[in-house]
Parts: structure tokens; sequence; C-alpha cells
């Protein structure tokens, strides 16, 4: 048997070891969705992976070498405000290997941390559906082929998904998970084209509309604190993310590193990073009002001390999530408590 064939037998075989008729993220009449009957405050990703697989499954960064769309001048120059990618990936911050080398050096690290034997291949920085798709057919298969790799994670950016991109990406996900990240940030022009986005908010609209219904989760990253947003603003975006319908969130502050116009900004004093508390409030806030449906990937964010400027607190990411976590018991509150259904 293939190694690929040997892989998709363990993921059907993971699907019948948890009982998904009645899964976290829904709730049968009157009944608790199960993270929340199991005394949690939010639906984690941890938890996602482990209803769907049936054990624990960590995600390892892959660097294809794709570039972005507001670098190489088709839309922007000079790449996003807040952006250095070698700061978000490890796998950026190594010497370019292969996919399967990418695959098996992170794994290594991964396991000095965490007991796990499967991953998701997570094409991480930049823009990985950015290039011809038959460039995107033959990474993503090299990753698939790897014995440890249970299905796909694919960054990008929602200008940059043809049809024929998700139509590849639909093939992919009738035999593999996939997990498709758009780069949302805010559903607000005005902050867009401050981080030099080059789109607004209805190419975003757009992606999400013509991704539904292919195979594959969808989900979103976003970022609070952004310079001139303000609490309500931020808490549109949570509605927006609601409206959408998404599957998963990413939601991080916020944060300055190294050779990029915020922190040219924020040496001029001319844009402020959220102090902790005040995140700590907003973040619980937007989540209050995300569906209890959505899973929630990540709530903070940081970067290596050699990159990172600022805010301090962001480097010590069990504060943060402790914090977080006494503020939704302060409050006795969850995910979706005030969570409305828009069209």
């Amino acid at each position: 048997m293939s190694s690929t064939s040997a892989n998709r037998d363990r993921v059907r075989a993971a699907s019948t070891e948890v009982d998904l008729s009645c899964p976290d993220s829904e709730s049968a009449a009157g009944e608790l969705p199960g993270w929340r009957a199991a005394g949690q405050r939010y639906f984690s990703l941890g938890r996602a992976l482990r209803a769907r697989f049936g054990r624990r499954v960590q995600k390892v960064s892959i660097d294809a070498g794709f570039t972005c769309p507001n670098v190489d001048g088709s839309v922007a120059v000079g790449g996003c405000s807040f952006c250095d990618n070698r700061s978000f990936s490890p796998s950026r911050r190594l010497p370019r290997q292969s996919i399967t080398d990418q695959i098996d050096e992170g794994i290594k690290r991964l396991k000095r941390r965490y007991q796990c034997e499967d991953f998701l291949a997570y094409f991480q920085p930049a823009t990985n559906t950015y290039a011809p798709v038959d460039r995107l057919r033959t990474v993503y298969q090299e990753a698939l082929k790897h014995p440890q790799v249970v299905g796909l994670a694919i960054g990008t950016r929602p200008d940059c998904v043809g049809d024929d991109v998700l139509a590849l990406l639909e093939e992919i996900a009738v035999n593999n998970p996939l997990y498709v990240e758009y780069g949302m940030q805010t559903m607000h022009d005005r902050s867009l084209d401050w981080m030099n986005r080059g789109h607004h908010h209805d190419v975003m609209v757009d992606a999400v509309s013509r991704s539904r219904g292919r195979g594959f989760e969808i989900g979103a990253h976003v970022i609070l604190g952004l310079p001139g947003e303000t609490h309500s603003e931020m808490l549109d975006t949570a509605r927006e993310i609601g409206r959408l319908d998404l599957d998963s969130i990413k939601i991080h502050n916020l944060y300055v590193v190294h050779n990029t116009r915020l922190a040219e900004e924020c040496a001029r004093g001319e844009a402020r990073m959220m102090e902790r508390d005040e995140y700590v409030q907003t973040l619980v806030d937007f989540i209050e009002i995300l569906p209890p449906s959505i899973v929630i990937e990540r709530i903070t964010g940081e970067a290596p001390s050699d990159f990172f400027v600022g805010p301090t607190w962001a480097l010590d990411k069990s504060a943060v999530r402790n914090a977080v976590d006494k503020e939704f018991e302060r409050r006795d509150s969850w995910q979706g408590k005030w969570y409305r259904k828009r069209s």
C-alpha cells in the first residue's frame, strides 16, 4: 500500500473513533455545545481537531517559496504595513528545503513539545495560492504524500483564489481534510487601505461565497487594535464573521516587528499598540458575539525576539491566555453568549 493510501485509511479510521452525531460545533435542542459542556469558554482548535481525527493533530509549518501580490507589484508594493513574513513563520526563518524535508524537520521540533504522530501540513508564510495551478498541485501533493500528514492547511489572501484555484482545492478536499485560511484582517476598507492590502472587504465576501460547498473548511485571520479602529468597529468585524458563517477564525493583537512601515509609524508616535488589559477586554467582547459554532484557532500572537518590537506583554502568551480565561470567568461568559444571527 502506498503512503498516500495509508494516509487516507488513517483519516477514515479517525472519523469513526469519535461520535460526531452531535458535534461540538452544534448543539441539539436544549443541549450545550460539547466544548461548553466540557467547561471550556470557547471552541478551541485543539478540541476541534481531536473531534475530527480522534487524537491530537498539530500543524507543521511549510514555506513553499510563494510571494504576495502586494509585494511583487501586482496590486501594490512593499507588502502589508505590519508584515515581515519571517517573523510569522518558523519555516521562513530556516534555509529553504524541499517540502518533505521541511515537514520532517518541523515534526522533529514539534515532537520535543507534543506527543503527536499526525500533522496538518500548514502552508503558512506569504500567499499560498498565488502561483500557477500546476505548481500548486505539485507542492500540495508532495505534502500529502508524507506518511504523517493527514491533511492540509493553506493560508492565503481572498484576492488570490480564482475559479481554477478553487477547483483544485475542491479536488483535493474530496479525499483530504483541507482548511483554507483567508487573511481578512478587518471588515473596514479604511484599515485595509492603511495596511496596503491592495483590496477591500468586498473581495473577502466574494471569496467566501465562491468557496462554499467545495468541501473544505473556510477560516479567517483577524487583527485587533489596527490604528484608528474604535472598539465598536472591531466588534463590527466580529458580527461580520458571524454573518459570513465561517468555520474558524484566528485572532491576534496588532504587534510590531522591525523593518516594517508600522515600526516606523510607532517610532514617530503615529501608531499605538493596545495594552494587555485593553486587548483582553476587547477580545472577550469579540468572542462573546461570535457564533458558538466557529472554531477559534488563536487568541494572541507574537514574534521571535530578534524581530519583535512590542508590545512586550505579547511575548508572554500563557499570561495572555490566563487573563482571557479569568475575564471570561469574572463575567461568567462564553463564546456566543451575545451572538445574534444576521442575514
